[in-house]
């Protein structure tokens, strides 16, 4: 294979150039301290005593990167606030920054200039604490910054756990609940749910929160706490980075063991059929409840993963003790790395389907070769699956809410689609998919779960329910990932997304943007249709009715953020074309 010269932009996508910069991502963010002196100079009349650096900005897939962003790490609530009151004043915007684990521009916009008036609040440094509430019912005190790894191994240690987590466990709090985070979970046939647990996403585990805010009173951002109970908190809940939130009370419950087996022998034709079949994916949904297919391109059988609760160990389950129990994903095999290398420094794009087979043999033979298909323990080592060292891949997303009834059907309709078109790409020589589809289906947002009178529904979560469809229990997640700078990759997901929301446009299911992912595209990019972003996802929360008086759930969170936070210090490119 011939290196690209240094002056050629492939350079930096080698394949050890690739591997290196995904080493360097799952390092988490790069800052150098400064002078404080020279920060003076710059940041004049910034508040004494708080840790202030120069930082690079990366996320997830590195498709969004600034350099020379200022930064700090406030040692707790009151030096956030401090912060925020000195950005107002300068003219600045304030961002929070937890793992960068994302892939919208909602923390930082493609193409921030170095120096740009923009703060970014590291919450990892120093608000991460974590102590129990109260015991019964049973609650957690977390920062925002604390990990989900961390949380969930403190409750191991107190007995407790949570129904369904994200698989990546370096997600900070306050990031998950900004974006409404989930796992894979719904209720199993005859299966009642534990106190203290929920089926939809972890935003609905909020029993209080405490966020910076604007006083008109004080003239200046204060910290104020919202119950669940109360209004303008329920915009908080899932809040898209349009706050900031320093610390949150959770609802937790009784820690469960479960089992989680892995099946490679099932055919998509037979688990993505039509309903009715014997072994399908909503059949599986029924025995346990907890469900995920991975399925790798221009392949047949998918990566079917399904949890099941069990007390007790199964005589042929591995007793796990740890997290991360699949490491042939976490690090690429040099089957997979040399293939990658190849498509992105020789553009031979057209091995995606010899990538496809790679993957899907890389995951097969893993399986057995780590003894990992068939693996017990508490629930966090079987929830928490990917570190951050795999591979880095760009994604769409979308949530699809409808009933439980409908679920194979909307799998089923999906996936035909996905097939017809991609084949229908290769015929012509283009392959803009080179990752798996990632199928998933949780709970919605019921607010009875928080145990609490009153609660209220996130508003901006995708989870949220309808109150004019309250047959519509569950919600299925569909993922499509490629590699960055596929050819083709946003016209595919264009044709994609107008199929998701022209199917599923409230007849029987309704598709919602999953807000970490990409979506809006245009033939060129992500996040930039101007009809999806002003059209089809405030619609999607609107069950108001049309009457002109009820306001739509995307309307009152909008009022509720910007009147707590009317100078705007939380805003940011996408969030003004969303909320104009």
């Amino acid at each position: 294979m011939t290196e690209p010269s240094k002056s050629d932009p492939r350079a930096a996508w080698s394949r050890r150039g690739f591997l290196l910069t995904a080493a360097s991502l799952a390092a988490g963010p790069q800052f150098v301290l400064q002078d404080r002196a020279a920060a003076a100079a710059e940041l004049p009349g910034f508040p004494e005593g708080v840790e202030v650096y120069r930082s690079a900005y990366r996320n997830w897939v590195g498709e969004i990167t600034a350099d020379g962003l200022w930064a700090c790490a406030p040692a707790d609530a009151d030096e956030v606030v401090a912060v925020v009151n000195w950005a107002r004043r300068q003219g600045w915007t304030v961002r929070a920054r937890g793992a960068s684990h994302g892939w919208s521009p909602l923390t930082v916009p493609a193409g921030a200039e170095p120096g740009a008036p923009v703060l970014l609040v590291d919450t990892t440094r120093h608000l991460t604490g974590l102590t129990i509430e109260a015991d019964e019912p049973a609650a957690v005190r977390a920062g925002a910054g604390a990990t989900l790894e961390a949380l969930l191994t403190f409750l191991e240690g107190q007995g407790l756990g949570v129904t369904a987590a994200p698989a990546v466990g370096v997600l900070t709090v306050g990031g998950a609940l900004a974006v409404d985070a989930h796992g894979t979970s719904v209720p199993a046939r005859g299966e009642r749910p534990l106190p203290g647990h929920t089926y939809g996403s972890l935003s609905n585990l909020v029993l209080s929160l405490t966020a910076v805010v604007w006083d008109a009173d004080s003239d200046a951002y204060v910290l104020r706490t919202y119950g669940r109970d109360d209004a303008d908190g329920a915009a908080l809940l899932t809040h898209l980075g349009r706050a900031l939130v320093t610390e949150v009370v959770l609802r937790v419950g009784a820690n469960t063991s479960l089992r989680c087996v892995s099946r490679t022998d099932l055919s998509a034709a037979e688990l993505f059929a039509e309903p009715g079949g014997r072994r399908t994916f909503a059949s599986f949904l029924d025995e346990a409840g907890r469900v995920e297919a991975i399925w790798f391109p221009f392949t047949e059988f998918p990566w079917l993963k399904v949890w099941s609760v069990a007390p007790r160990r199964p005589l042929t389950s591995r007793r796990v003790t740890s997290p991360y129990n699949y490491p042939f994903s976490d690090s690429l095999p040099t089957p997979v790395a040399d293939l990658v290398g190849r498509m992105v420094t020789e553009g031979a794009w057209y091995l995606a389907p010899v990538l496809g087979e790679a993957q899907f043999g890389a995951a097969a033979l893993g399986l057995t070769a780590t003894r990992s298909a068939d693996i017990w323990g508490p629930s966090k080592n079987t929830l928490l699956y990917l570190r951050p060292t795999t591979l880095r891949i760009a994604t769409d997303g979308y949530a699809v809410l409808t009933s439980r009834e409908q679920v194979q059907r909307v799998i089923a309709e999906f996936t035909a689609f996905y097939r017809e078109r991609i084949g229908a790409y290769a015929a012509r020589g283009s392959f803009p998919v080179n990752g798996m589809v990632e199928i998933r289906v949780s709970g919605l947002d019921d607010p009875s779960a928080a145990g609490v009178e009153g609660a209220r529904a996130p508003l901006l979560s995708a989870l949220r329910p309808r109150g004019d469809r309250p047959d519509w229990d569950t919600a299925v997640w569909l993922n499509v990932l490629t590699l960055p700078g596929t050819p083709d990759a946003e016209a595919f997901y264009r044709e994609l997304e107008r199929f998701v929301l022209d199917t599923y446009d409230g007849g029987h299911a309704l598709a919602r943007v999953e807000w970490s992912k990409g979506w809006a595209y245009t033939d060129a990019a992500a996040w930039s249709d101007g009809d999806v972003l002003g059209g089809a996802v405030p619609a999607s929360f609107d069950d108001s009715g049309g009457d002109g008086e009820s306001r739509s759930a995307w309307d009152e969170a909008g009022e509720i953020l910007d009147r707590l936070d009317p100078h705007g210090v939380f805003r940011n490119p996408l969030l003004d074309r969303l909320f104009p």
